[in-house]
């Protein structure tokens, strides 16, 4: 099978590879649609800690049910199906807690490899984290199954409602999903963003108010009365950014910080403000089985419609042309199909 590896920063070369057969509890899916993620640019540009070199590359996925291993009984050859790349061991320490997303074993057992015609997926995520595609869903959308997870962990516990006031920093693909799940709760959104084309994308999905990082301040505070966001996401994982978020918020909002900084970044915060002005600021990472079934109930519901975040699809052959496109900064999500 044609299969696309990350050799190093800036390289990614496509193998013939053999086609995996599945174990006892696996199943191997045909890869209809797969999707470019913030995260695979960043370990296309610089590497990453979890996205090792050189190796197979891609995260996000839906596709058919080829072959099945032994023991699966949910799915069937044949089956479309969507899937995240992980599911928690339930044996650790933070499993017992429930903190899945924080699985001590999450990150080493997860499976890269989207960007592949055929894929692997592992007995512990099929029992967890695969669905059927509902057939009103393309397997376009369906792959979005994954980043909309992560966002819903960020978000479903904060109890955000008609009204309140969110405010998103990054209009890329992550800040974008965040935006539609705010306004689906009734939020009243503003999002910055460097890219005019990510700016207007934003607005055809509702924002309310969209602007030049340059116009934060004023347009902050005329949009809250004055007062800061009930909420804000950082979704651009730039320490600087990290820092005058808290400046944004009102006195006992939230700060959410979803957008990951660079390995040994440190960070420093207004003690005063988060002290005397009772400022949450909250990290988050990654998504459990029960984000994952509310994702999928988002979708296959259309109550989140990601079609406006797709800029174009492109077979797998042209996945170099795809990361030059992302590295200029054009277009949000690229479908890549085998």
């Amino acid at each position: 099978m044609l299969s696309a590896i990350l050799t190093r920063p800036g390289e990614i070369e496509l193998r013939e590879v053999a086609i995996p057969e599945p174990a006892a509890g696996e199943i191997l899916v045909e890869v209809k649609s797969s999707l470019t993620c913030g995260t695979d640019l960043k370990a296309f540009l610089r590497g990453h800690a979890l996205i090792p070199m050189p190796g197979p590359f891609g995260h996000e996925f839906a596709g058919v049910v080829v072959e099945k291993g032994k023991g699966v009984s949910k799915f069937k050859v044949g089956d479309s199906v969507m899937a995240v790349h992980s599911a928690p061991c339930l044996e650790c320490a933070y499993c017992k807690k429930k903190l899945h997303n924080l699985c001590e074993n999450l990150m080493s057992t997860k499976v890269l490899g989207a960007f592949s015609e055929y894929i692997l997926v592992p007995k512990h995520v099929v029992r967890q984290n695969v669905y059927k595609k509902p057939k009103g869903l393309t397997f376009s959308e369906a792959a979005f199954l994954e980043p909309l997870s992560c966002v819903v962990h960020g978000m479903e516990n904060l109890g955000i409602k008609k009204g309140d006031t969110v405010f998103i920093i990054g209009a890329g693909p992550i800040g974008l999903l965040h935006l539609l799940l705010a306004k689906s709760k009734g939020a009243r959104v503003m999002i910055t963003g460097l890219e005019e084309e990510r700016l207007k994308t934003a607005r055809k999905l509702g924002a309310d108010l969209s602007f030049d990082p340059s116009q934060t301040i004023k347009s902050v505070r005329d949009f809250t009365g004055g007062i800061g966001a009930d909420y804000l996401f950082e979704c651009t994982g730039q320490p600087d950014i990290w820092e005058s978020s808290i400046d944004y918020v009102r006195k006992g909002g939230t700060v959410v910080l979803f957008g990951g900084c660079k390995g040994g970044a440190i960070v420093r915060f207004n003690a005063e403000r988060l002290h005397y002005d009772e400022i949450g600021l909250r990290g988050t990472f990654h998504f459990t089985p029960r984000d994952v079934a509310k994702a999928y109930g988002l979708l296959k519901d259309r109550k989140i419609d990601v079609r406006k975040l797709i800029s174009g699809t492109y077979p797998l052959n042209e996945i170099r042309d795809v990361f030059a496109r992302l590295m200029k900064g054009d277009g949000i999500k690229y479908v890549l199909t085998p």
